[in-house]
């Protein structure tokens, strides 16, 4: 019992930065229904400025954070004017295709500046080290960190969508985004702010990763992006709550398959989940089944 409590507080934790990262996706798709794989590698961009200011520049984990969503997302808003904006009335291929190859743009590109050796997080001093044991069951102030982190961004996003003026247009233009033009709302600074705080919240995953496997690369936006992926179409891609369930289910399931069978398998689970809930609920836990006139 004290080992499945153990596993489930990792899960939580890895679950956690999936789910940041999942948001990112499900609010671009809700938007302007773009599948954006350049955001695994816009965490991955994060991971490193975080990696970065706390080695060179000495700054502690919240600077860090901070400076690393600020890079994002201005790096997030930058990809989304000179590659999917002018694309904006062209074929979903199209635009699949360029968010391919802006992902392996930044990708390939971090790689050319940096190499494509791992680096390893500076060690965490003072209270980030700490621990607190119950029984057998060991809980680090590392974990709940992330957690915290997470839960607070979380918050704040939902506020930023449910109260504020740009949320309110940022849900106008996700379920039409001609009528929202013709109300007054300006859609391209609509969409822009989306890829802002999508961005944002994946540069603070991306220093929550490198915390939490203390360990960096520029391959490292690939895998959990994937992930993420899933997690966003597991919980209802375009629905908000749905990436933040489907993050900490995502995550929990990896690290049980990890700790109670074989961490080569954990990979092919994920992805066999989302085969599953494609085949059973394609629209997700949370979304709704929509008929389509042809």
């Amino acid at each position: 019992m004290e080992q499945f409590l153990q596993q489930i507080i990792n899960g939580i934790s890895l679950g956690s930065i999936y789910a940041l990262i999942a948001l990112g996706y499900t609010m671009v798709y809700g938007i302007i229904k773009l599948i954006n794989f350049a955001h695994g590698d816009i965490y991955m961009v994060g991971a490193y400025v975080g990696y970065f200011c706390m080695t060179f520049l000495k700054l502690g984990f919240l600077p860090s954070l901070l400076i690393a969503m600020v890079f994002c997302t201005l790096l997030g808003v930058t990809v989304e004017k000179i590659a999917y904006k002018p694309l904006r009335d062209s074929t979903r291929i199209a635009v699949l295709i360029t968010a391919i190859g802006a992902s392996l743009f930044i990708e390939y590109g971090t790689m050319f500046f940096v190499k494509a050796g791992v680096r390893s997080y500076p060690d965490m001093t003072g209270l980030l080290v700490k621990q607190f044991r119950f029984g057998d069951i060991v809980l680090t102030m590392q974990q709940i960190i992330i957690v915290i982190t997470t839960v607070l961004l979380m918050i704040l996003l939902q506020f930023i969508v449910k109260k504020t003026k740009i949320g309110k247009a940022m849900r106008a233009v996700s379920m039409d985004k001609d009528a929202a033009r013709l109300m007054g709302i300006n859609v391209d600074s609509t969409i822009s702010f989306t890829f802002a705080i999508g961005s944002a919240l994946a540069g603070a995953a991306g220093v929550l990763v490198g915390i939490y496997y203390n360990s960096i690369n520029p391959l490292m936006g690939i895998m959990p992006g994937l992930k993420a992926f899933v997690a966003a179409v597991f919980g209802g891609i375009g629905i908000i709550p749905g990436a933040m369930i489907g993050g900490y289910i995502i995550g929990t399931i990896e690290v049980l398959v990890s700790g109670y069978g074989n961490s080569m398998y954990r990979d092919a689970v994920v992805f066999a989940i989302l085969i599953l809930i494609l085949i059973v609920r394609p629209a997700g836990l949370l979304g709704k089944n929509t008929r389509e006139k042809v």
